[in-house]
């Protein structure tokens, strides 16, 4: 099968040894081709994939959004709702106004939950970097996990019947509809929006990549082959625990540690391990938890916290045992 980041490897391996003149099968050169060839990769499947999922939002609105699931229960409107997730912009900043807007609209606790875990865990730009540094068989496991978990986790909440935990100013606010253009747009309106969606979203992450990508590449070329195998392996059971608690608390950009974990992996540490870290920095994160705090009790949370990070870790685990 053609590799299609051929051209890239090209480019890497001319500028490593030719411009830069650096010796073949030096730890040196082992880094700096790693380093080109990745950013170079990463930074063609972000602008594409970015691009794509940009255009096809200028069909789902929020208020679409709330009308597909309001009312809802049952597992099939978790799916819908975690799978409306992958393709939704969210960020911590924009958590309080959407729990609000689809609690007013009478989305179920549950199933705005499947929305919430799903949405900042499986995004655009990071299944991008995934996908260029680890392979499209790791991506696809991440985010059908990211799914599968946003089903569950709601799915759980809204049977546990937590309403009475989410503070009760939300359910005294009446968000007005909000006439949406997005709509009316030409093609080449959208074509435009989705352009401005690559230069925001790359003009923000750009330099968490390069960050990443140099320290992975660092790691990949002066690392001894299997250290992290040795003591971090799958021989390892507190592996997966202890990679899902440091992640929890951690502020990091995700796009930056995803080339890190490829060299981690490289370097012998379990994918399934990887992939729980980078779920727990996402999904739970410390300051998305701050900023729901607003809106969810500290029960709530707790539970929520505690739902979500056993399934990681639980994911973890199985895909170690399976891959």
């Amino acid at each position: 099968m053609a590799d299609i980041f051929y051209p890239l490897q090209w480019i890497a391996d001319k500028l490593t040894y030719e411009v830069f003149g650096i010796a073949p099968a030096t730890h040196l050169a082992a880094s700096v081709n790693f380093i080109i060839y990745d950013v170079l990769k990463i930074f063609v499947l972000l602008s594409v994939m970015i691009f794509a999922i940009s255009y096809l939002r200028t069909y789902i609105t929020p208020e679409k959004t709330r009308k597909v699931l309001g009312g809802k229960k049952g597992l099939r409107y978790h799916l819908i709702a975690s799978l409306i997730g992958t393709v939704s912009p969210f960020c911590s900043c924009s958590s309080v106004p959407l729990f609000i807007g689809f609690v007013e609209a009478g989305v179920p606790l549950g199933v705005t939950f499947s929305f919430l875990i799903t949405s900042p865990l499986v995004n655009e730009a990071a299944v991008a970097v995934l996908w260029a540094t680890l392979g499209l068989k790791a991506t696809a496991i991440y985010v059908v996990s990211g799914i599968v978990l946003g089903v569950f986790g709601g799915y759980v909440i809204g049977f546990l019947k937590l309403e009475k935990y989410v503070e009760e100013f939300v359910y005294k606010i009446k968000v007005g509809k909000q006439a949406s253009e997005q709509e009316k747009m030409t093609v080449k309106e959208r074509a435009e929006t989705a352009f401005e969606g690559v230069k925001d979203i790359v003009g923000r992450v750009w330099i968490y990549v390069i960050i990443g990508v140099s320290i992975g590449g660092i790691f990949h070329g002066y690392a001894p082959e299997g250290i992290l195998e040795k003591y971090a392996g799958k021989g390892n059971l507190l592996a997966v625990p202890i990679a899902v608690l440091v992640g929890v608390p951690l502020y990091s950009n995700v796009m930056g540690m995803i080339p890190i974990m490829e060299s981690l992996i490289g370097k012998g540490l379990p994918i399934g391990t990887s992939l729980a870290f980078l779920m727990s920095v996402t999904a739970v994160s410390l300051p998305e938890m701050v900023i729901l705090k607003k809106v969810l009790k500290k029960e709530l949370i707790a539970i929520f916290v505690s739902i979500v990070g056993l399934s990681i870790i639980f994911t973890g685990y199985m895909f170690n045992i399976l891959l």
